[in-house]
C-alpha cells in the first residue's frame, strides 16, 4: 500500500513477515536437496552461458542473483559460514529458514516477536554450552585418523566422495605442512592461504598430488632460459623490465641525428644496468608482476637465470613471504642513482619448470622462511577440477578448524538430535513465556537429520524415531557408557549407528558457529515488521518549472 506522506510503498505487520519467510524458504529449498552424503548437485548457468556444477551451499547462493532483502541476509549468512568455518554452509541456511518458519507460525497464534527472540537467544546459548560440556571429543595434533575422518566427512557429500581416502590424506598432509607459530599467542596456526591449489585437466582425479613447495602456472619468459636453478636467490619485483622509455608527455628536441642513436642506446643501457644490479646482488630467479622484454631475456639467458613475467600479485606476495624476499617496487635509492640490495632476495633450494598436462608449471621447493604446500588437482574437465577445488577448500578448512580447536563432534545428525532432546527437556523446566519458543527451536534442529534421511531416499520418520530413543536414553543415564550420545545416521544402509566410532566427524567450531549464525540471522529477519520501498525520484526536465 502507498504510505501517507512517503514517496513509496509500505508493508507492515504480518504481510512483511509472510513475505520474508516465503523468500527465505525459497532460498533454503534451493540448497536443501544438496545436503548430506546423498545430496544432489546443482547446475547454474549465468547470463554469458558459463556453467557451474556444484554441491557447495555458499557457491550456489553466490551465483544466484537474489533481489529480496530478507533473502540477501540468508545469502550473506552462508558466505559468513564459508569464511569463518569453510564447511556447513548448506545446513546453516536450512536451520535459519526452519527457525524463521516456526517463529512465523508462533506469531500467527499471537506470541510476541520479542518473546520468540529472547527464547531463541536462550536456546542457542544453552545449545552451545551443552555441546561443549557433553558432546565434544577432545583430540591432539597426532590423531591422524580422526583428522582424516573429519576431512572425509566433509568430502562425502561432494563429487570427490568416492575418492575421499586419497583427498582426505592430501588435505591433512597439506595443512600440517604449513603449520606456523602465532607470534603473540604462541599457539599453532595453520594458514590455509599458504596452500596453493593448481588445476590441470587431464588424467583422473585420483592422480592429484601434493607438492612440498609452491607451484604456479607460468612459463619462463624465454624458452632459451635454463629449466632448473639450484640454491635459488629469488628477486620479487613490481617493476617493468622493458626497454626504458621516457615518461608520457616528455618531449625531446634533437638537433643532431647522431644524438638520436645515443638516446636509443641509453634507453637500452638503462635496462642493462638494472638487470646487472639484480645479477650482481646474486639473483638467479627473477619474478616480476609486469613485463619483461626480449632484451632483458637476452641478459638473463646469458647469466643462466630464470625470468618470470606477469606473475599475479597475490602469488608474488606469497612467494616473497615464503622465501623471505621483499617485493621491490623501485630501483631508486636515497641518492640520485639506482641500486638493488641483496637483503631483498629470498631463498629456495631449487626452482624448476615442468609440464603437467597441457600447461607448464614453475615449482619452488625448499623455501627458506615458511613451508608452503601446493595441491595439483587433475580431472576430466574444467567443471570437474573447479568442483574438486571447492571441495578441497572445504576439507582444508575443516582440518584447520579441527586442529586449532582441538575437538570434534559426531556427525550425521547426532548433535542436532541430542540438542533437540536436551532443549525440549530444558523448555519444560521454564515457567516463563520463552518456553514455547525454546520448544520450537528444539523442533527446528530436527530438520537437519530429517533432510539428511530424505535426501538419501530413506524413511525419515522411522530413522528419527530410533535416533530420538537412543539420545533420550543417553540423557537419562548418569554415565553414558555405550556412547548413545554419539548416535547418528548411516545413510548408506539406512540405520542408526555410533558415528564417533565409525569416523563420521565434524569440527566442534563448525556446529557451534552454525547454530549461532543461524539464530542471529533468524532474529535479524524476525525483528522486521515494516518495510518501506522508496520510489526513485523523478528527474525534472531542465528549464521547466
Amino acid at each position: 500500500m502507498s504510505a501517507v506522506g512517503i514517496r513509496g510503498e509500505r508493508d507492515q505487520g504480518q504481510d512483511v513477515r509472510t513475505s520474508n519467510v516465503t523468500a527465505v524458504m525459497a532460498i533454503a529449498n534451493v540448497v536443501k536437496t544438496s545436503l548430506g552424503p546423498q545430496g544432489l548437485d546443482k547446475m547454474l548457468v549465468d547470463e554469458i552461458g558459463d556453467v557451474v556444477i556444484t554441491n557447495d551451499g555458499a557457491t550456489i547462493l553466490k551465483q544466484l542473483e537474489v533481489e529480496h532483502p530478507a533473502a540477501k541476509v540468508i545469502v550473506e549468512l552462508s558466505q559468513l559460514q564459508d569464511k569463518e568455518v569453510g564447511d556447513g554452509t548448506t545446513s546453516v541456511v536450512v536451520l535459519a529458514a526452519e527457525l524463521l518458519r516456526r517463529a512465523n507460525e508462533l506469531i500467527k497464534i499471537k506470541v510476541h516477536p520479542t518473546t520468540i527472540i529472547s527464547g531463541y537467544k536462550q536456546a542457542a546459548r544453552q545449545a552451545v554450552k551443552y555441546i561443549q560440556s557433553h558432546l565434544v571429543h577432545k583430540i591432539t595434533e597426532d590423531d591422524t585418523e580422526i583428522l582424516i575422518n573429519a576431512a572425509k566427512t566433509s568430502m562425502n557429500s561432494k563429487v570427490i566422495g568416492p575418492e575421499s581416502p586419497i583427498f582426505a590424506k592430501l588435505a591433512v598432509d597439506a595443512v600440517r605442512l604449513v603449520k606456523t607459530q602465532g607470534l603473540v599467542s604462541g599457539k599453532a596456526k595453520y594458514p590455509i592461504q599458504s596452500i596453493n591449489i593448481v588445476k590441470s585437466h587431464g588424467q583422473s582425479s585420483n592422480q592429484s598430488e601434493l607438492v612440498k613447495g609452491y607451484v604456479i602456472q607460468l612459463q619462463r619468459a624465454s624458452q632459451q632460459m635454463v629449466t632448473k636453478v639450484k640454491n635459488a636467490k629469488i628477486a620479487c619485483l613490481d617493476i617493468n623490465l622493458n626497454k626504458f622509455k621516457m615518461q608520457m608527455g616528455v618531449q625531446i628536441l634533437v638537433d643532431d641525428p647522431n644524438n638520436l642513436e645515443k638516446i636509443r642506446k641509453k634507453e637500452m643501457d638503462v635496462l642493462k644496468e638494472r638487470i646487472q644490479l639484480l645479477l650482481q646482488a646474486g639473483a638467479n630467479v627473477i619474478l616480476t608482476s609486469k613485463g619483461m622484454d626480449d632484451l632483458a631475456n637476452k641478459y638473463l639467458v646469458e647469466a643462466g637465470a630464470i625470468g618470470l613475467r606477469r606473475v599475479p600479485k597475490d602469488h608474488l606476495r606469497r612467494i616473497a613471504k615464503a622465501s623471505g624476499a621483499k617485493v621491490v617496487t623501485t630501483f631508486a635509492n636515497e641518492e640520485t642513482g639506482e641500486s638493488f640490495d641483496s637483503t631483498c632476495l629470498g631463498e629456495a633450494e631449487e626452482v624448476y619448470e615442468e609440464a603437467i598436462g597441457d600447461n607448464d608449471y614453475i615449482f619452488f621447493k625448499g623455501m627458506k622462511k615458511e613451508q608452503s604446500a601446493s595441491i595439483i588437482v587433475r580431472g576430466a574437465n574444467e567443471m570437474m577440477t573447479d568442483e574438486i577445488e571447492r571441495s578441497l577448500h572445504d576439507s582444508l578448512c575443516v582440518v584447520k578448524r579441527t586442529l586449532e580447536s582441538g575437538s570434534v563432534v559426531a556427525g550425521g545428525g547426532a548433535v542436532e538430535m541430542a540438542l533437540s532432546i536436551y532443549l525440549d527437556d530444558y523448555s519444560r523446566k521454564l515457567d516463563s513465556n520463552e518456553q514455547i519458543a525454546i520448544a520450537e527451536f528444539s523442533e527446528a534442529l530436527t530438520s537437519i537429520p530429517k533432510i539428511l534421511a530424505t535426501n538419501a531416499a530413506k524413511d525419515s520418520i522411522d530413522l528419527i524415531s530410533k535416533l530420538r530413543v537412543l539420545h533420550s536414553k543417553s540423557q537419562q543415564l548418569e554415565v553414558d557408557e555405550k556412547g548413545y550420545k554419539f548416535s547418528g545416521l548411516d545413510l548408506i544402509k539406512g540405520e542408526v549407528r555410533h558415528n564417533l566410532r565409525h569416523g563420521v566427524l565434524e569440527p566442534t567450531v563448525s556446529k557451534i558457529k552454525s547454530i549461532k549464525f543461524a539464530t542471529e540471522a533468524a532474529i535479524t529477519i524476525l525483528r522486521i515488521d515494516d518495510m518501506i520501498k522508496l520510489e526513485p525520484k523523478k528527474e525534472q526536465m531542465p528549464g521547466r518549472h
